[in-house]
């Protein structure tokens, strides 16, 4: 049984969760089981790379000279890398079921930052700091590519499923999509092109970095080159072909639900533009996927230009820009090779957590790197030379957002694995144990599509419908709070305990 835990700490694919604290004599085994269930959404057993690290382990070079690499006799799990995914999975479902109610907390309509804008670079920071400890326990390269493939087409085909529209749950009972109007792009395909990316640079530069790192400020950089010129090489492309590809005129047709279409001519015969219209993000996503395999539903929907309700969702204003009523994909190709510099970031702290043993120097090396970014961030928007933008996923988006998520992340380490104050994150760290169900379940609304399929006469008298009205609705007399109340209770409390008990059981999905 030992054995085959020990082989699956190696694969990353253990089943049972890492112990809080193991910490033993050197004679003594240590006895480690594992979750992992993906480095993308779901649990990448990065703790258990931490905790179960080969003994020996690269040292920071002294002042004077190289210290070979040393015995590490301790170790310790670092519980923070769970529940920071928790924390990103919980926002995410706030945003996602209360954004509606609550427009300032939903995505930001074009440039600015909201709570909702947070997701995804989130995610894509911790899917950096878990590449960065759990291939170090794959040893051959070859075994460890093989994994990467194999995980990021699992993403694909689950992003494909979940988004690409053969799903309609929670709203509809409805199931299956027309071909020629899928969604190729979205949320788990953007996270397994920015994990393939940033796990194989990893995989392949294993024998091209130093045993030893020097002393110096920026020798963990220097150590790890191969990782920032692959996140500058995305930089480059992203930035030069959004800033000189020549965007022409282009036309969309709407189909209304009464079944008449419209055909709409949105003029452009521009470079470098930043606005909704006419940027090249869209202009990429238009020629390489087709416009009717975007996404229908854009923010920008909520901008002044397009409706009076802004920034909520309402009926277009008179005389709107024809480019209200067209589609558009926020997790578009180009906007995609940006957001490898959030998983870049992301391995970088990883990277951190590897190589510096003591609390004040992770701290040290984090909180200021995060600061940096924001700073760099707030500059480029304040100054109008890079608007801080989602839709876009802009350079200053991934600055601030990735500052955003490594303060958090200093944060949360300081609190539970510094001070010791970990009960009261507890639920994060179940969440993040058994992200992927989470995501699944409930952020992509399939648990309460399934409790929908059993209603009574009616599709709308169901037992999700009944919660929603009696218990929260019509109790507090407020459809808003009332909104806010059920997600926080019926979605988010519901489904930390479903993960609390289900990681008491040791069972977890594994990606």
């Amino acid at each position: 049984m030992v054995e085959n835990d020990a082989k699956r700490l190696e694969e990353g694919f253990g089943h049972n969760p890492v112990p809080e604290v193991y910490e033993e004599d050197e004679h003594k085994k240590e006895v480690l089981t594992s979750n992992s269930t993906g480095d993308a959404i779901d649990r990448v057993d990065e703790k258990k790379a931490v905790s179960t690290e080969p003994r020996e382990v690269e040292q920071v070079k002294g002042a004077e000279e190289e210290q070979p690499l040393q015995v590490k006799q301790k170790s310790k799990r670092v519980a923070t890398l769970d529940a920071f995914r928790g924390l990103t999975i919980v926002v995410m479902i706030l945003v996602d079921d209360a954004g509606g109610a609550y427009a300032r907390i939903d995505h930001s309509p074009w440039n600015g930052c909201t709570l909702a804008d947070f997701v995804m670079p989130f995610f894509l920071f911790i899917v950096g700091v878990a590449i960065a400890l759990a291939l170090k326990r794959i040893p051959k390269t070859s075994d460890a590519v093989k994994k990467i493939i194999l995980r990021t087409i699992k993403l694909l085909f689950w992003g494909i499923i979940l988004q690409g529209g053969y799903s309609q749950a929670p709203d509809t009972l409805a199931y299956g999509v027309d071909m020629k109007k899928i969604r190729w792009f979205g949320i788990l395909q953007r996270i397994a092109l920015v994990y393939c990316v940033v796990a194989l640079i990893e995989t392949f530069t294993t024998k091209l970095r130093p045993t030893v790192l020097k002393s110096g400020p920026v020798s963990i950089f220097t150590a790890y080159k191969w990782q920032w010129i692959g996140g500058f090489v995305a930089f480059l492309v992203y930035m030069i072909t959004t800033f000189s590809l020549y965007i022409p005129d282009w036309s969309f047709v709407k189909h209304y639900d009464d079944g008449s279409t419209k055909k709409y001519l949105v003029k452009c015969g521009m470079r470098g533009h930043l606005g909704p219209a006419c940027n090249a993000v869209g202009y990429v996503d238009r020629q390489v996927w087709g416009i009717n395999h975007l996404y229908n539903q854009p923010v920008w929907i909520r901008l002044k230009a397009c409706t009076l309700s802004s920034p909520s969702t309402g009926p277009l204003r008179k005389g709107a820009p024809s480019w209200c009523r067209a589609p558009f994909e926020p997790e578009g190709l180009l906007s995609s090779i940006s957001a490898i510099l959030s998983g870049t970031i992301g391995i970088h702290y990883g990277h951190i957590l590897i190589h510096f043993k003591g609390h004040a120097e992770r701290l040290k090396q984090w909180v200021s790197m995060g600061l940096v970014l924001m700073i760099i961030a707030i500059i480029l928007h304040f100054t109008d030379a890079i608007p801080i933008n989602k839709q876009l996923y802009s350079f200053s988006y991934v600055c601030f957002t990735a500052g955003a998520a490594g303060l958090v992340f200093s944060g949360f380490y300081l609190l539970i694995d510094v001070w010791g104050y970990r009960t009261p994150f507890l639920f994060l760290e179940w969440i993040g144990m058994n992200a992927m169900l989470v995501f699944v379940m409930a952020a992509q609304g399939i648990f309460a599509g399934f409790v929908n399929g059993w209603y009574y006469e009616t599709q709308d008298k169901t037992l999700v419908y009944w919660i929603q009205e009696h218990v929260f609705n019509n109790v507090w007399h407020s459809e808003r709070l009332g909104t806010l109340l059920y997600v926080i209770f019926a979605e988010i409390t519901f489904w930390a305990v479903v993960s609390g008990i289900l990681h008491k059981l040791g069972i977890y999905w594994k990606l």
